[in-house]
């Protein structure tokens, strides 16, 4: 009888012990540790590329992940996020869709005291966002115009040059600063004379691509060669995105660049997507800028890390991203041109990408 009592009794321990712990052994999870990840759609290499750095990486410190793509769908998004919160997740990292509708579930995370932090793209109208960690996106601009600026002056034609301008999503805040930074080397250029848009097409208003998609930029493309250029040549085209360059190289291949004496215009982008970089060794598209996601995903896992520790996480800029409400304490990650030249030391070199990949 007092052996059947000794046992109950560290039976009885046992699982008092296994309770206090989360019992996890057994499935239930630990939600202090759960983290999640809203990221906008797997359409875009990068995206998987961002998901995949950050899940490694955070279940690497111990924390389960909750990693969630919206594809694109403002509404799928809210919806995850929102399961995020039910489930007990105590920091989330987003990358928005659309950067000013999420105000109504950013709410409810703060109201549950979850933290958020806004992963590239930053999100607007909200001051339930805590930190920022994101690349030098006027930078990005800068280097994408400066890219194509030396693409031209590389071509045996004195110049004028013509040039057409293509900016990202409105509902982006990344892509205004990818066009400012980019106008801030060009329009000193266009106001000479130097460079010419023969479309008249500039501002985001009139240049901007919806959910930054290929078919879109591809069928603006398309109008502005019929319209502008029957008789001659565009020289160059600024590009701030790799799918948008994609979609901007189909519409001047179908009217005969790239064949015979009809070279093919300088052409920018962003991200070092796979298709791009081939595009690059193959000499069609100019050059990309190399934002590397293990660097983002990197400095927003420690971001999460100080956060769940009480501490304060590492910040560069307090000033430049107001979101409308607050300005949002930001990391800032540094963006690299790439073209034919340097891309092996780039990225294969740095482990990015193996030279199969690029095969």
């Amino acid at each position: 009888m007092k052996l059947r009592k000794i046992i109950a009794g560290t039976l009885s321990m046992v699982m008092t012990l296994s309770v206090a712990l989360g019992f996890t052994a057994c499935g239930t999870k630990d939600n202090s540790k759960l983290v999640g990840v809203a990221m906008p759609t797997k359409s875009s290499q990068r995206w998987i590329q961002d998901g995949d750095n950050m899940k490694k990486q955070l279940e690497a410190k111990g924390y389960t992940v909750d990693l969630q793509y919206g594809e694109d769908n403002i509404d799928n998004q809210v919806a995850q996020i929102e399961n995020m919160i039910s489930k007990g997740a105590k920091v989330l990292v987003v990358a928005s869709i659309d950067g000013s509708a999420l105000t109504d579930v950013l709410k409810k995370a703060a109201d549950a005291n979850v933290k958020v932090i806004a992963y590239d793209r930053l999100i607007r109208n909200s001051e339930n966002v805590s930190y920022y960690a994101t690349f030098d996106n006027y930078k990005v601009g800068v280097q994408q115009a400066t890219s194509l600026v030396k693409g031209l002056e590389a071509d045996t034609k004195p110049g004028p040059f013509n040039i057409e301008l293509f900016g990202g999503s409105p509902d982006d805040n990344n892509a205004f600063f990818f066009y400012d930074g980019a106008m801030s080397v060009l329009q000193p250029l266009i106001d000479k004379g130097v460079l010419v848009v023969k479309s008249g097409q500039t501002g985001m208003d009139k240049v901007s691509t919806l959910r930054w998609d290929a078919a879109t930029a591809q069928s603006r493309m398309e109008n502005i060669l019929s319209a502008n250029y029957t008789t001659e040549k565009v020289d160059g085209v600024l590009s701030p995105y790799d799918g948008i360059s994609i979609g901007i190289l189909s519409a001047l291949k179908s009217v005969g660049y790239g064949k015979g004496d009809k070279e093919m215009p300088i052409v920018t982008g962003q991200d070092a997507e796979v298709a791009s970089v081939k595009s690059i060794i193959a000499g069609e598209q100019y050059s990309t800028i190399f934002k590397d996601t293990r660097t983002l995903a990197e400095k927003a896992v420690k971001m999460v890390d100080a956060v769940l520790s009480g501490s304060e996480p590492e910040v560069n800029d307090t000033k430049t991203y107001d979101n409308g409400k607050k300005v949002v304490p930001s990391y800032l990650c540094e963006p690299v041109p790439v073209d034919k030249s340097n891309y092996k030391q780039t990225l294969i070199d740095s482990g990015y990408y193996k030279e199969a990949d690029l095969k």
